[in-house]
């Protein structure tokens, strides 16, 4: 940590640079995704369009629907594609009050943070969705036909992949709190029965009111849960033993 202390100015200043830095970043891979826009809607549908009968596809119900389906799916994919820029910048934000040791984790932090928002991403779409959607499109009958439009399934998409895209940071934010000294293996174990009552919460809240949506969110938070008290005991900072002096 610096030794003299930043005037609150050049704080403002500090977020204000990182702020315009993240929206140029933002703005730039929206341009880049809206050219690939129904590209990318098309591989997005394509987990719902295998649970429904053959020949069935999307429909939009209002003339701007479809137009305002492509931009906001450019919008989260052009946010997807920068967050390992944006993560960078919330690092480099912070970054200054900490210490010089503690400094060196940008580039892990970074690196896992990406890779562990990509796999809760893949995660999603081969996993959570096709198996959400195979129960829920399991209520239609010969009289009940599905007929989904594309804002009602990019909103219920996009939740589900941003969702598990997020708690899948869950290891990454607890090993680098171990790291700097917040938390331990010990403690995390200790508080697990809290840790699994708080996850199936989340997960009631991030899901759809059903059983089968909540256990696909809730047992992969679980196994991550384990997975970084594990991290935490191997990457989580030592404590210093004092010498034994001789009587």
């Amino acid at each position: 940590m610096d030794e003299k202390k930043l005037p609150l100015t050049s704080h403002l200043q500090e977020l204000r640079k990182r702020l315009v830095l993240t929206f140029i970043a933002v703005g730039a891979g929206f341009i880049l995704c809206y050219t690939f826009s129904q590209n990318l809607f098309d591989i997005l549908s394509r987990p719902l369009l295998k649970m429904m009968p053959p020949g069935s596809s999307l429909i939009f119900t209002s003339v701007a629907e479809a137009f305002f389906t492509y931009m906001k799916v450019a919008f989260i994919a052009g946010i997807i594609l920068v967050s390992p820029f944006v993560l960078y910048q919330v690092w480099a934000f912070v970054a200054p009050g900490l210490y010089r040791h503690e400094r060196r984790h940008v580039i892990p932090f970074v690196a896992a943070g990406s890779l562990f928002f990509a796999l809760g991403i893949l995660f999603a779409y081969y996993v959570a969705i096709p198996v959400g959607f195979k129960f829920l499109l399991g209520y239609a009958t010969d009289f009940i036909k599905p007929m989904p439009s594309m804002k009602e399934y990019l909103s219920f998409s996009i939740k589900f992949i941003l969702a598990f895209g997020l708690v899948f940071e869950f290891p990454v934010v607890l090993v680098l709190l171990a790291r700097i000294g917040v938390v331990d293996a010990k403690m995390l174990a200790r508080h697990r029965k809290y840790a699994i009552l708080l996850i199936f919460i989340f997960a009631a809240v991030m899901t759809p009111p059903d059983v089968i949506s909540q256990l696909l969110m809730a047992i992969p938070l679980m196994g991550l849960y384990e997975l970084s008290i594990l991290l935490s005991k191997i990457f989580g900072k030592k404590k210093k033993t004092s010498p034994s002096t001789d009587s």
